[in-house]
Formats: C-alpha cells, sequence, structure tokens
C-alpha cells in the first residue's frame, strides 16, 4: 500500500509523553487516512537541505479532525 500525506499543524501528545504532529492524506486508492508523525529523517548521506525546508510547511487540519483529538491523547 501506498499513501500520499500532508502535515498539519496539529500536535498531540501520545501517552509516552512523546509529541506527534497529525499529517493526513490519501492511499493510491482514495481512501483517507490520517497519521501520528513522531520522528522523521532523511538517510545520512543524502542532502536534507530541500527536505528540511519543505518540513517546515504545515496546513490546518481539515474539518473532519476538527475536536476528534485533543492536545493530548492516549492509544
Amino acid at each position: 500500500m501506498k499513501i500520499t500525506i500532508e502535515s498539519t499543524t496539529q500536535i498531540v501528545d501520545l501517552n509516552n509523553g512523546v509529541q506527534a504532529r497529525i499529517w493526513e492524506g490519501t492511499t493510491e486508492s482514495g481512501i483517507a487516512v490520517h497519521c501520528f508523525v513522531t520522528r522523521i529523517a532523511v538517510h545520512k548521506h543524502d542532502d536534507a537541505s530541500q527536505f528540511e525546508r519543505e518540513l517546515q510547511t504545515h496546513r490546518p487540519p481539515s474539518p473532519v479532525l476538527d475536536g476528534v483529538y485533543t492536545a493530548r491523547m492516549v492509544i
């Protein structure tokens, strides 16, 4: 399975104290998904400068997620 996701401005605390940013997107077949991303990295031998610039771009979460996840959640 492949998914395409976009970073949102919404951040939640997971039950172990780790913060996760919510990313939203779709599968190849068009199913809406959201992900809790705690870490993301580029291979250490690759030039990460463009990746780091793009990683700073966030959009507001969709209205579907409004109020679904509080700032603190348990998983």
